[in-house]
């Protein structure tokens, strides 16, 4: 069997896979589309990352391709049913991201209430000529208001958790809803996506990116949410219209935001860095060293699990 890497990072979750099989990284960089539709031909399975676009045409090139491992929970960069109709596998790597998303969205979600990197940025550029009244600086409280998730998957249902312990009430709005022992053990309700919105003092997304929960929340949306409430996006950027958030936080529809991905790729529309009322990262959510090491082992139990059937293989079923 030969696998082939797109990427060089991460090289000692590798090991075990490494010990198997022929494997081909890349050499201090990742291999461009061009060369892995050049060397596609020859293997069997493919470690993509997660912005490497595995298309119809990379497809069709790869007669012995049995296997598309993702190093990632997402898989927008996968033609996936395209690939299950060709009798390929597509796996991903949920659990090792779960813990970690869950706490940068819950970071964001106390940064964005309290106003931290608000009140740190004006320390730094204005000194002793900030304003520190008792009065000035009013952010909004956390325990005991409600907390309304788009997406009870494995990260939604984490922050559910985390927000029980700070004593917050959770409501959830879902493809599906949850058994009642499942929410009963979570300790949340099941709402309609309207009353969410109109209900909930923060609204986290943490649903996956489909052509459905494109612009999730648009104009629209952003009107039903109450003049206080946050939004907090730790999912994918498309799911937010962010010139419709924009106008949001100019004009006080809603209080504030915290945004790890973004609508247009890697950075924010330039107008959300004018504003004091919106936190702002760079798509760090699985940003620890530990986290991606984590992963890389994932992404090799799948290709081990498939090739050998001696453990669990996180299966994408469906596009």
């Amino acid at each position: 069997m030969k696998i082939l890497v797109t990427y060089d990072m991460f090289r000692e979750g590798f090991a075990e896979l490494e010990s198997k099989y022929e494997v081909t990284f890349p050499e201090g960089r990742d291999f461009t589309y061009e060369e892995v539709y050049e060397m596609i031909p020859e293997y069997d399975v493919l470690c993509s990352m997660f912005d490497f676009p595995v298309n119809k045409e990379l497809i069709d090139h790869a007669p012995k391709l049995r296997l598309i491992a993702n190093y990632a929970v997402g898989y927008n960069n996968i033609d996936v049913a395209y690939a299950i109709e060709k009798g390929l596998t597509v796996a991903n790597t949920p659990d090792p991201v779960t813990a970690p998303t869950a706490n940068i969205a819950l970071g964001l979600l106390l940064d964005a209430a309290r106003r931290i990197t608000e009140c740190d940025r004006k320390l730094r550029t204005l000194g002793k000529k900030m304003k520190v009244g008792v009065l000035e600086n009013l952010g909004a409280p956390v325990t005991g208001q409600t907390l309304g998730i788009i997406g009870m998957g494995r990260i939604g249902k984490a922050l559910a958790k985390r927000a029980n312990a700070m004593g917050m009430e959770v409501i959830y709005h879902n493809r599906h809803q949850l058994y009642i022992e499942e929410e009963t053990k979570l300790n949340v309700t099941y709402v309609t996506k309207e009353e969410l919105l109109a209900k909930a003092d923060f609204v986290s997304l943490n649903a996956p990116y489909t052509p459905e929960t494109y612009h999730i929340i648009g104009e629209e949306e952003l009107r039903r949410m109450k003049r206080s409430a946050i939004l907090i996006n730790t999912a994918r950027g498309p799911l937010v219209d962010e010139h419709a958030l924009v106008k949001a936080l100019r004009e006080g529809e809603i209080r504030a935001a915290g945004l790890d991905v973004f609508e247009f790729g890697d950075y924010p529309l330039p107008e959300l860095l004018e504003l004091d009322n919106v936190v702002l990262t760079p798509h760090i959510g699985t940003q620890t060293l530990e986290t991606r090491i984590i992963m890389a082992k994932a992404v090799c139990d799948n290709v081990i699990g498939f090739l050998e059937g001696d453990r669990p293989v996180s299966r994408v079923l469906r596009p």
